[in-house]
């Protein structure tokens, strides 16, 4: 894919997560998954933590020169950040941060697309790997979701 179809797959991200959410039920947002898997309420917990960081990445590789990024252990988050709490203010978050980071995009120049830095995980992460990994993020997870509901 080119650059301007990640930013189209990005960008219509959140609306198929609230497609697989779309009449969501409790018991199926909580309804236990296979060992590994993580309920719908999690997923949404944890793409609004993705998300989160997600924003923070964009804008530390657009403004700083060369900059360190930290992975994060996504599963200690899930624990640790009380993910079985009401998922709408984390699917606001979701719809909030991808909107402003889309309207970033929009105004980028060459140099900012061309910037780089480091990552825990990739020797060299660009803002276009940084895209290229986002833009399926939440399209990911909302097939996840719908597996989970499947799965009744």
């Amino acid at each position: 894919m080119n650059r301007a179809e990640f930013i189209e797959q990005y960008r219509t991200g959140i609306a198929d997560l609230v497609d697989a959410l779309a009449g969501i039920t409790e018991e199926e947002l909580d309804r236990p998954q296979p060992e590994g898997e993580w309920t719908a309420r999690q997923i949404v917990h944890h793409l609004a933590d993705g998300e989160a960081m997600a924003f923070t990445r964009l804008r530390r590789l657009v403004a700083d020169d060369q900059p360190v990024i930290q992975g994060y252990d996504e599963p200690l988050f899930a624990r640790r950040l009380h993910y079985d709490r009401p998922i709408n203010t984390s699917l606001a978050v979701v719809a909030a941060v991808r909107a402003s980071s889309l309207e970033l995009m929009s105004v980028m120049t060459p140099e900012d697309w061309a910037k780089t830095g480091t990552h825990s995980e990739h020797p060299v992460y660009s803002v276009d790997l940084w895209l290229e990994l986002y833009a399926a993020h939440a399209h990911d997870h909302a097939d996840q979701i719908r597996r989970a509901r499947a799965r009744g």
